[in-house]
Order: structure tokens, then C-alpha cells, then sequence
């Protein structure tokens, strides 16, 4: 990576060079005439490009990162001034002719200048940019890990419940549990998946714990549209299926209900959920691991593209999200 570096940093002061020398070059045509031989030309016009040079390596290399960048403005006006006119006295041999020499010099640094912190500004940019893609990438990774665990633990509870209940369909769940297992750990390792894919992974789930809640619980789940061209993060909506059960079916031995809709219109996708809260529930003041982590990536995948709406009621737990799935 740093021989890479250096070449680059090599070959852009070789253009730069080549670019400066070429610039002069036009610039003394005008001025062939004064000089006695074409040797006498060349020669002048390489001694002005290596004095350009200098003072442009000089304030590139040395000025600029040790006083310019740490701040010490003053001093570097100063240096980068003195050396000007250090520069100019020694090519004009005079005091006399240094005023038309230092202001020539002035105009090339001051050009230089600006190409070099354009150029620089433009590797900050790409570099901060770089910076939040993978820090954006490394938040992503950790969120979809916590939804591991967190699942596979509801999704054993149910098992567990099955179990306990000696429930002849256990064997059967225990499989159905394996696919979806199987199908979670693979979309983990994808940036996205077909909404397709992901919304039967949560009809999947609502069957199985239809199973375990037996008759306690009215499940009702649909899909309207399209859905099989557009893609959708994995595992982005199941937070509020097992929030739906958790502080519904679950939380209760009355009767309960769960109904959830999922609507696609072009490329927006309405995903709706309600339960019902039991007479006795006590209002959390706190969410879930799983909603303030799918908040999280919400901002982080469809930021300004998704609306989200929670409506907290004494009877029921209403979540409205809209997602527009072609802007990620």
C-alpha cells in the first residue's frame, strides 16, 4: 500500500513537472528573441520551472504540514513570504528586480496552492467517506448478530412450551424451527434479500407459534401486491412480530389476537402489525432490545426513505412502517 502511495505521489509530481515546464515554455515563445541561442532559451526556461518547483514542493511538503495544518498561521505566512523573496533575490541578483520576480513566484505558489488543496480536500472527502461506509458497515454487522441470539431464544421458548404441553406436533415444529434457523443464518451473510423470501420466513414463524400458543391466540397474517422484484434487508421486520406475541399472546391466558399486513404499492412496502394487550398488562416505559434495534437500522439503511409509527393504546400495540425498498 505504501509503494503504491509513493508511486502515485512520484508520478503526480512528475505531471506536475512536465505540466509547469510546458506552461513556461509557451509563456517565453514570446520572449525568443532575447535569447542568443536556443540553449540559452531552454536553459532559462528549466532554471524558472526548478525555482517554481522548489517553492512548490517546499510549501507542499514542509510548510503546509508542519505549520499550516497544526494551525501555526502566522508563522507560515511568514516562512512561506520570506522564502518568496528569498527565492526572488537570488533569481533577480538585486533588491531591484525582486518585486517582479516575487509577485511571478506569488501568482505560481498561489496556483499551485490551490490545485494541491483541491486536489487534498477531495481525498478527505473520499477518505471520510470510506470512514462511514465502514463504520456503517460494522454497526450493520453487529445489529444483525444481536437479532441472532435474540430469535433463536424466542424461537427455543416456543419449542420448550410445545414440549412441556407433550404436544404430538413437537417433532414436526422442531423441524419447521430447523428451516427457518437455516434460512435466518443465510440471510444474515446478505445485505438483502427478497421481500418474498423474508415475508414467508415470518408467515413461517407465525404458524409456529399459532402451534404453541393453541387456541389462546388469533393469528391473521396477509400479503397484497407484488412482492416478488423487490428486495428488503434480513430480518428487519421480525422484531415486531416477536414484539407482537411477546407483549401480546404471550404476556396472557385470555384470548388474544395478532393481525398483521404486509402491502406493496410500486416500490413501497406498508407493513402493519397489531395485538392485543390483556387487561392486566402494565405499560413498559422502556422498549424492547429488539424495536430499539430495528430503529437503528431502520436510520442507518433507509434514512429519510421509512416512516414508523408506534401507537401504544390500553387495548392494543398498533406498528405502521413504510419502507420505500429502491432507495438502499
Amino acid at each position: 500500500m505504501l509503494k503504491k502511495s509513493l508511486k502515485k505521489t512520484i508520478l503526480i509530481n512528475i505531471g506536475a513537472f512536465v505540466l509547469v515546464f510546458t506552461l513556461e515554455l509557451l509563456s517565453n515563445l514570446y520572449f525568443r528573441d532575447k535569447f542568443e541561442t536556443s540553449y540559452a532559451f531552454f536553459s532559462h526556461t528549466i532554471e524558472y520551472v526548478i525555482m517554481i518547483m522548489g517553492i512548490i514542493w517546499v510549501n507542499h511538503f514542509l510548510l503546509i504540514p508542519y505549520f499550516l495544518d497544526k494551525k501555526r498561521y502566522f508563522l507560515y505566512v511568514i516562512l512561506l513570504i520570506g522564502g518568496l523573496l528569498a527565492f526572488s533575490y537570488i533569481r533577480a541578483n538585486s533588491w531591484s528586480g525582486v518585486s517582479k520576480v516575487f509577485f511571478f513566484l506569488l501568482y505560481t505558489t498561489g496556483a499551485g496552492m490551490a490545485a494541491f488543496l483541491f486536489r487534498r480536500n477531495l481525498m478527505i472527502q473520499k477518505r471520510n467517506s470510506e470512514k462511514e461506509k465502514l463504520q456503517r458497515e460494522m454497526e450493520l454487522n453487529y445489529l444483525k448478530e444481536q437479532v441472532n441470539p435474540h430469535f433463536l431464544f424466542n424461537s427455543l421458548n416456543s419449542i420448550y412450551a410445545l414440549s412441556r404441553q407433550q404436544s404430538p406436533e413437537t417433532p414436526d415444529v422442531v423441524m419447521q424451527l430447523s428451516e427457518l434457523m437455516r434460512y435466518q443464518l443465510e440471510s444474515s451473510k446478505k445485505d438483502t434479500v427478497l421481500l418474498k423470501e423474508e415475508l414467508e420466513f415470518i408467515e413461517n414463524y407465525l404458524l409456529l407459534e399459532e402451534k404453541r400458543l393453541s387456541n389462546r391466540s388469533t393469528i391473521e397474517f396477509s400479503i397484497e401486491g407484488d412482492v416478488s422484484k423487490l428486495r428488503i434487508s434480513p430480518m428487519l421486520l421480525i422484531p415486531f412480530v416477536e414484539n407482537a406475541i411477546k407483549h401480546g399472546a404471550q404476556s396472557t391466558n385470555e384470548q388474544s389476537t395478532i393481525s398483521a399486513c404486509a402491502t406493496v404499492k410500486d416500490s413501497m412496502l406498508h407493513f402493519k402489525i397489531c395485538n392485543s394487550k390483556p387487561n392486566s398488562h402494565t405499560v413498559s416505559k422502556r422498549e424492547g432490545f429488539g424495536l430499539e434495534n430495528v430503529r437503528r437500522r431502520l436510520k442507518l439503511l433507509y434514512p429519510n426513505s421509512h416512516t414508523l409509527e408506534i401507537n401504544d393504546t390500553e387495548e392494543a400495540y398498533y406498528v405502521n412502517l413504510s419502507i420505500d425498498l429502491n432507495t438502499q
